[in-house]
């Protein structure tokens, strides 16, 4: 593998898009032009601890950020947490974590982790290594050792153990381990270069540390901003309902793309998509409809097909940017013994048929004007209206849930 054939300040641009902290920033170019003028390519690590198997679009900010050094020249190399996946890792995290994963668990996760990271990554040229096989290997002497380069002040500098530390929540021995051992990595595979988010910077600059005490090349931190979810608000994640998936549909991908807030497009452009950001200004400009079917598109794109994302955009136009009936709409069964002289009060017909949870979810919906009838899409002007049912009849709650009816 040979270095890239750009300049320094031309690696450094493509580098810098989509990054929040470079630490220490002024040693990212002397690595870089070394690279350059010795033809070693950069050792790029990033880690994975495999406690879930769905990829999102949160984790491919900094798995882009790997095959742009790939396309540079240079060497990734992926750490499969197998061994700090047993701790948990603690960063942003209030409390500690209190399920602890089986190693079967986390090398079925993993082994599912590669297949999906392989959609960002070439895989054909990265190096993997999990973890375990050097903890693994460390008696308790080793262990002790390692835990004597670290003082607990040093620990309690981190952000999330400062915070329960102050606000007396628990902070366990086995979590103090975590960040020591991520450091670790670092010594074990000489990294250069730690690609992740700003809340790993202790366990990066302890990885500094550890590596100049062991007469090692000292890696740079390069820290990727939290790209926030659907809500515009909170980080993207699985737990809050408010991710994309990159292993979804594309029809799915371009129902969420549509439901962003308006001025979070900007940053989803950046960390996301390589549109230029003159390019991406303009876009903005536009109405944003346009704005999210084109980012939508481009990061269909790179999951799935360029005609997958245009089918996609076509179709969310078809059935709900303009309207028109989705292609398969779901149908409900529902007992006419159940009807009072073939009909039902609006609310609890919402709930019978399962588009709504509750009597008063269903009231509140129906007073918003969100529920509706039949393809012309009438609105139901009173929660306790009746409703005379009948077989095939559409039913609408907001804009997305819709059943036929199947009277039996």
């Amino acid at each position: 593998m040979t270095t890239s054939f750009l300049s320094v300040e031309e690696q450094l641009t493509i580098l810098r898009r989509g990054v929040e902290k470079i630490v220490p920033e002024e040693e990212l170019a002397k690595k870089l032009q070394h690279s350059r003028d010795t033809n070693t390519p950069l050792r790029v690590k990033y880690g994975i601890d495999p406690t879930g198997i769905d990829v999102h679009l949160g984790h491919t900010v900094p798995l882009r950020k790997i095959r742009q050094f790939q396309e540079l020249g240079h060497q990734a190399v992926i750490i499969i947490g197998n061994a700090t996946a047993m701790v948990g890792d603690p960063s942003g995290r209030d409390e500690a974590r209190s399920k602890r994963l089986t190693e079967e668990q986390v090398e079925a996760n993993a082994k599912d982790y590669l297949t999906q990271v392989g959609k960002v990554v070439d895989m054909d040229k990265a190096e993997v290594h999990r973890n375990g096989n050097w903890f693994g290997k460390m008696g308790l002497n080793d262990i002790l050792g390692l835990c004597a380069r670290v003082t607990v002040a040093q620990l309690l500098t981190r952000d999330d153990f400062a915070k329960r530390y102050k606000e007396e929540k628990p902070i366990f021995l086995h979590e103090c381990l975590y960040p020591v051992m991520q450091a670790w990595d670092s010594v074990e595979i000489k990294s250069d270069v730690e690609l992740g988010g700003t809340e790993q910077l202790y366990s990066f600059m302890l990885a500094r540390d550890l590596q100049a005490q062991e007469n090692l090349n000292q890696q740079i931190g390069i820290m990727s901003p939290i790209l926030v979810g659907l809500d515009g608000v909170k980080r993207m994640g699985k737990s809050l309902g408010n991710y994309i998936g990159i292993s979804e549909s594309p029809y799915e991908m371009m129902k969420k793309f549509m439901q962003l807030p308006d001025d979070v497009m900007k940053m989803y452009f950046e960390l996301l998509t390589e549109v230029p950001m003159d390019g991406v200004e303009q876009i903005l400009a536009g109405h944003p409809k346009e704005a999210k079917v084109t980012l939508a598109k481009n990061v269909i794109g790179q999951y799935h097909t360029a005609a997958d994302g245009d089918e996609a955009a076509t179709r969310w136009q078809t059935e709900i940017g303009g309207g028109g009936l989705p292609a398969d709409i779901p149908d409900v069964t529902l007992p006419a013994s159940e009807l009072e002289d073939g009909s039902l009060p609006a609310y609890l017909l919402l709930v019978k048929l399962g588009l709504q949870s509750s009597n008063g979810e269903s009231r509140r919906l129906i007073g918003q004007g969100g529920a509706k009838l039949g393809e012309e899409k009438s609105v139901i002007a009173d929660a306790n209206q009746k409703i005379v049912v009948e077989d095939g009849m559409l039913v609408w709650a907001g804009r997305k849930k819709i059943c036929r009816v199947k009277l039996t």
